[in-house]
């Protein structure tokens, strides 16, 4: 063949292997065998073996990369990919309607599309000139993470657009978003496959996706179930008017639409469309947790607006928490990193909602009397959120004479030390802080990834690592470095993990504050509170010398978190952990501290209703940094109350004690002059 013969076959083949993948898994019908298509395969990649100067990205053959992804650097969205607000009955709904109405001019005609709201991983796919070009992870709404080599495995999506549709479009470069997830028999098969080699089975196929697209060889993305359902498109020109349009068009470009979506007049359709869905999402493959309601119209759409992190004009309806029915096998106690004793309940395994369920939180000893719950009896449990399994109810008609009533235990399980239970709290506590189990729960917390972040101590780790001896308290971590010979030969690390592992614990030094009161594990201290006593006091040293009475004079903070945070800074061992990570080259200083001048010093402000330029929290730090204080409720002693969309009883209390209300724009000046208002 020569060139010009061998560039038209290899044209040739590729369009042809873009129809049948198209059909295959977007369409679900298979036009040629198995066989033929592989035929197809084998000589397109050895024409572009023979010839790679005439490989390009968008060949077929270019889906699985052979390079590690070392990184995911962010990306910054253009548009931000906003979460939405979620309904969970009629009445709401109806008020979401309500709300749309009132912020549309007079008169206006509302449709609304509906689609079922897959439980998957959301993500942004980019195309220029027609060609996939960047894919990236919703993120935090605003930058999320490039997976670009990892999403073009999926075979659901086109690495190119046809041409002559885009021309007959009217576009080339354009972005796309969808939910990536995993069917629920592909999800099965796949955690089969992993305990026959003895691997870690994943909890549910929206877990496994998200773990798979930040794995960083493409080849094993590649061997993984992935698929999509694309729902957005994103142009530089309005084009297109209505959502149901988007979705139309989508389609006839070649991309996987889920197939569920209805066009509805008025929001007495939608609900027909959330009520028959709710009891159909049984019969799907997939998993879906709700229904999507987006105003139709793009221009209504742009009329009202967002708010916050969420669309005025689309919100979701959440299905209710599945059930299932199983038997308590026995009830055992957890030890927590506090010395909380929690109850759990084994179950006799059950598939609820994605995953197979085999144990179950009981909370405490009260809620274990008051649904009086035994060993052997037959429950109703659901996931709370479609998240954590709980215990309902006892199916009491099926009570067995041999189950057993719960009894509280008179030592811990764990270390045997004596119980302790506080005559005003449910829970009950072991009081031995060397108690292997709140060590193992201590450095669980101090190393997540909502404290110091250190990324490859996982819990299984970090419990084999007390066990060894290598790990008594938070400190330690900062010494492992020393044992590097010791970590080496543990099963299944080796030198690549040890290092990898070692470079995040040195990484993590330079947390800011805030983050490491969060990750000291204080009582009643989370990361809220922890945020604002490092930027109160800027420094540990000056939180650690700080009285109850100062403690308590930040706004939030009452006597029980003052008297908790005491203790622990009174207490002789926590000190010298607190010295140990100074002498390990912690960071003691916070991000943000209160510098500058206090021109809000003394003011108290209440916040009301939904602010669109930023959250409720972010209010209150700015209010905080100013020096200013932030109360829950209106009062004569109230300096400004203010006002978002949607206020509530707050904003009258205000105007009927004449305190003075401030709009979003006003308080905003008032935050970048950085003077009060008089």
């Amino acid at each position: 063949m020569n060139n010009a013969s061998v560039e038209k076959r290899i044209r040739e083949l590729r369009e042809k292997i873009r129809k049948y993948d198209y059909h295959y898994y977007v369409l679900s019908e298979s036009l040629i065998s198995d066989y033929e298509y592989d035929q197809l395969y084998k000589e397109l990649e050895k024409l572009e073996r023979e010839n790679p100067h005439l490989i390009t990205p968008d060949s077929p053959t270019q889906r699985v990369g052979s390079d590690l992804t070392k990184e995911f650097p962010p990306v910054k969205h253009r548009v931000p990919m906003l979460s939405l607000s979620n309904t969970y009955n009629e009445g709401e709904l109806y008020d979401f309607d309500r709300r749309v109405k009132e912020n549309l001019p007079g008169g206006s005609k509302v449709e609304y599309v509906t689609e079922l709201k897959i439980d998957g991983v959301s993500v942004s796919i980019i195309y220029r000139n027609g060609l996939f070009f960047k894919a990236a992870t919703r993120g935090d709404g605003f930058t999320g993470e490039e997976v670009t080599n990892n999403v073009k495995t999926i075979k659901s999506i086109p690495l190119k657009i046809d041409d002559q549709k885009l021309k007959e479009k009217g576009f080339n470069d354009f972005e796309v978003r969808g939910e990536i997830f995993m069917e629920l028999e592909a999800f099965r098969k796949l955690n089969e496959e992993r305990e026959r080699n003895g691997e870690k089975l994943f909890a549910n196929p929206r877990n496994s996706a998200a773990g798979t697209l930040k794995l960083q060889d493409p080849q094993l993305v590649a061997a993984r179930p992935l698929d999509i359902f694309v729902y957005y498109l994103l142009l530089e020109k309005d084009i297109i008017k209505t959502q149901y349009e988007t979705l139309i068009t989508l389609k006839e470009l070649g991309f996987k639409v889920n197939p569920h979506f209805k066009l509805c007049k008025n929001i007495s359709e939608v609900l027909e469309y959330c009520k028959e869905w709710e009891t159909k999402r049984d019969d799907l493959p997939y998993e879906i947790d709700g229904v999507v309601i987006k105003v139709n119209s793009v221009e209504q759409q742009k009329i009202l607006g967002n708010i916050a992190k969420s669309p005025r004009w689309a919100v979701a309806y959440k299905f209710k928490a599945k059930q299932a029915t199983t038997k308590i096998k026995k009830i055992v106690w957890q030890v927590g990193r506090t010395g909380a004793l929690t109850p759990v309940a084994e179950l006799e395994p059950v598939f609820l909602a994605g995953s197979t369920i085999s144990r179950a939180t009981l909370h405490n000893i009260d809620e274990i009397k008051r649904k009086d719950i035994r060993e052997g009896d037959t429950v109703i449990i659901e996931k709370g959120g479609d998240v954590i399994p709980k215990v309902v109810a006892v199916v009491l008609a099926e009570r067995s004479p041999e189950s057993k009533e719960v009894k509280i235990p008179g030592e811990c399980p764990v270390c045997g030390s004596k119980l302790y239970r506080p005559p005003d709290e449910v829970a009950i506590y072991c009081q031995n802080t060397n108690c292997p189990a709140q060590i193992k729960g201590r450095i669980k917390h101090f190393v997540s990834r909502g404290a110091m972040d250190i990324e490859g101590l996982g819990d299984a780790l970090v419990d084999l690592l007390v066990d060894l001896g290598l790990l008594k308290s938070v400190d330690d971590i900062y010494n492992l470095k020393n044992h590097y010979d010791e970590l080496v030969n543990i099963e299944g690390l080796g030198h690549k993990s040890v290092n990898n592992i070692l470079s995040a614990i040195e990484k993590s030094k330079s947390q800011p504050l805030e983050r490491l009161l969060f990750a000291l594990g204080i009582r009643y201290v989370g990361a809220g509170a922890a945020r604002k006593l490092a930027l109160h006091f800027g420094t540990m040293e000056n939180l650690m010398k700080a009285t109850e009475e100062e403690l308590e004079a930040i706004y939030d903070v009452g006597p029980q978190m003052s008297k908790s945070i005491r203790a622990f800074f009174d207490n002789p061992e926590n000190r010298k952990v607190i010295q140990r990570l100074k002498e390990a080259g912690l960071n003691f200083t916070a991000s943000v501290t209160k510098t500058g001048a206090q021109v809000l010093m003394g003011k108290t402000f209440v916040l009301t209703g939904t602010l669109g330029s930023m959250t409720r929290e972010e209010a209150k730090n700015k209010i905080l940094s100013l020096g200013g204080k932030v109360s829950s409720s209106v009062s004569k002693k109230t300096d400004f109350v203010v006002a978002g969309e949607s206020p509530g009883s707050k904003y009258r209390k205000a105007k009927e004690l004449g305190v003075r209300i401030l709009n979003e724009n006003e308080f905003l000046q008032m935050l970048e002059k950085g003077e009060a208002v008089q």
